[in-house]
């Protein structure tokens, strides 16, 4: 990438981050977010998730340096050699997913989400969701705990827990996966076009009410959530050579 001049560092509440935030400004300078050359985040994948977020009209990239609990989006720390790291690193462009989900009371939310858009019961009883995929109805119900659509770059995430696919950085996919599904029994999802419009239905949902979540922004009692690619954003991910989420997602696959 183009030399790495203008540095703006943004940190976690974690003392680790903060303290970290503090050295590395010391030594290399602190410049506003819209005046960077790149952004680094210090944290853990949560954070470099509300800093994607955060930071997705602006032109630089996100260099995420581990100083948290989890670290899959994120470089190993150092601050030695910072700038000819940055010069040096791999990019990832990743599209987010936008969710639309409609309330029992009519109000209607939108939020994007890079990892996954989930839904889960909200009680004790399983949740009743039919899905259509670009206006066809491909399951009339579906029994279960919850069921998500995820990007690749968060098919390691949550979808990964439910034992859904790993999909390749690069790939045009996105991947259904249910939670606990109790009818149809043990189904575990589909892999679908990056271009496909996902909607769920919720079915009964006065009894068995049924939250949806994009990127931990969560929505209660919704009746429908409709979830596709959205291809105008674009966040720019940075990546030491040789440990981009390409390779890290094909490694997690031989653990």
């Amino acid at each position: 990438m183009p030399a790495a001049r203008n540095l703006c560092f943004l940190a976690s509440d974690a003392p680790m981050a903060k303290a970290a935030q503090a050295h590395l400004a010391a030594r290399y300078g602190q410049h506003p977010p819209h005046e960077a050359d790149v952004i680094v985040a210090l944290g853990g994948d949560g954070f470099m998730l509300a800093t994607l977020h955060g930071t997705q009209d602006l032109e630089a990239p996100v260099y995420g340096m581990n100083r948290g609990t989890i670290g899959f989006l994120m470089n190993e720390y150092s601050e030695d050699r910072l700038i000819e790291r940055l010069e040096t690193a791999e990019e990832a462009v990743i599209n987010p997913l936008r969710m639309t989900a409609t309330s029992v009371d009519g109000r209607i939310t939108e939020a994007l989400a890079i990892n996954e858009v989930s839904l889960l019961r909200a009680g004790p009883q399983a949740a009743r969701l039919r899905i259509w995929v670009d206006g066809r109805m491909r399951m009339e119900e579906l029994m279960c705990d919850g069921a998500l659509v995820c990007t690749p770059a968060g098919s390691t995430a949550y979808n990964y827990s439910a034992h859904g696919p790993i999909l390749p950085i690069g790939a045009d996919v996105l991947a259904l996966t249910a939670m606990a599904a109790f009818r149809p029994r043990r189904w575990r999802g589909a892999l679908l076009p990056k271009s496909a419009v996902v909607r769920f239905d919720v079915l009964d949902h006065d009894k068995r009410p049924v939250m949806a979540d994009a990127d931990s922004r969560s929505v209660s009692n919704v009746v429908s959530v409709e979830i596709r690619s959205d291809p105008e954003i674009r966040h720019r991910i940075l990546f030491d050579p040789g440990h981009g989420l390409e390779e890290r997602l094909i490694r997690e696959q031989f653990v």
